[in-house]
């Protein structure tokens, strides 16, 4: 059988995306409970670190310790990923030693190029382009809370980046309404946009995309790597702040999520942080439990050998 990796949403199924978030939601409660379950007893995930993160290595070190195996952490300097040696040469390499790999990078297309080469399976952790696996953490998070999100609205108040387009992934895969609000100039890959326009509409008012959604969620104006754009940014995106004021247009059950971190006073609130409304915490933990899903999902052949 062919390997599978998991490079964004539209690498599985909405049946199998499904699967992941039940699963997700099983394995939580199984943590909750004490229970061991340890699948993956001398396996090992190689973690390839171009960019730096906190929730992505804590969940992913912890998801592998739970499950009884090992999580290596590889920086830019413990590599020569992309440096003096072809990135077909290093997934080779990485892929003959290892059970799966997690690279969390800038280029989309250094993860596309790396599991084309690789043996074993490939997640991505977030490129500048997509953030698949928080997506997941994200649909769970609404699962437990709000039941099932298809039918929904959902509204994306910010930036058109890597996040944003994963909703738009999202929003097909998981069957909802997604609304986008960002100033011009900002919008999000108008070819993603167009190949889900039955679904996904871009506007400018953050009171016109709030309007019915169930789901609200924006993340920080300038990405990691756009430090030098911060102070434009922080005059383009005036007005695309989520607070109790945004929410309160929003439907009555409406949840806010953030992927974090948060720049509180920027792109939300200190006061929206702290709402009931605000799930961001919860949407955190679950980082963990829905990509111990995905690996275990990802490594099924290996488990039944």
């Amino acid at each position: 059988m062919s390997t599978r990796h998991f490079l964004t949403l539209l690498d599985l199924t909405p049946d199998e995306l499904k699967h992941l978030i039940h699963r997700a939601i099983e394995l939580k409660q199984m943590r909750n409970q004490g229970v061991i379950y340890e699948p993956l007893k001398n396996r090992v995930m190689a973690m390839i670190f171009e960019k730096a993160s906190t929730r992505t290595r804590v969940s992913f070190e912890a998801g592998m310790a739970q499950f009884g195996g090992h999580a290596m952490f590889l920086s830019p300097r413990d590599t020569q990923l992309g440096r003096g040696e072809p990135v077909e040469d290093s997934a080779r390499v990485i892929s003959s030693m290892v059970d799966i790999v997690m690279i969390r990078t800038f280029s989309h297309d250094l993860v596309t190029q790396f599991a084309a080469h690789s043996s074993v399976p490939v997640i991505n952790a977030l490129t500048d382009d997509f953030h698949p696996c928080q997506l997941l953490a994200d649909m769970q998070t609404f699962h437990e809370l709000r039941g099932d999100i298809r039918g929904s609205t959902v509204a994306w108040i910010g930036d058109g980046n890597n996040m944003c387009h994963s909703y738009i992934n999202a929003a097909r895969q998981f069957d909802f309404k997604l609304n986008i609000a960002c100033p011009e100039g900002f919008e999000p890959n108008a070819e993603l946009v167009q190949r889900n326009a039955d679904r996904v509409s871009v506007m400018e008012a953050p009171e016109d995309a709030v309007a019915g959604a169930s789901l609200v969620v924006t993340d920080v104006w300038a990405s990691m790597g756009q430090e030098d754009e911060q102070r434009q940014r922080m005059r383009e995106f005036r007005g695309y702040q989520v607070n109790p004021e945004l929410m309160d247009l929003a439907d009555k059950d409406a949840l806010f999520m953030h992927c974090l971190p948060a720049h509180r006073g920027e792109e939300v609130s200190a006061s929206m942080m702290e709402d009931p409304r605000c799930v961001a915490f919860p949407e955190a933990e679950n980082r963990l439990h829905a990509q111990k899903a995905l690996i275990e999902f990802l490594l099924q052949d290996l488990l039944q050998s």
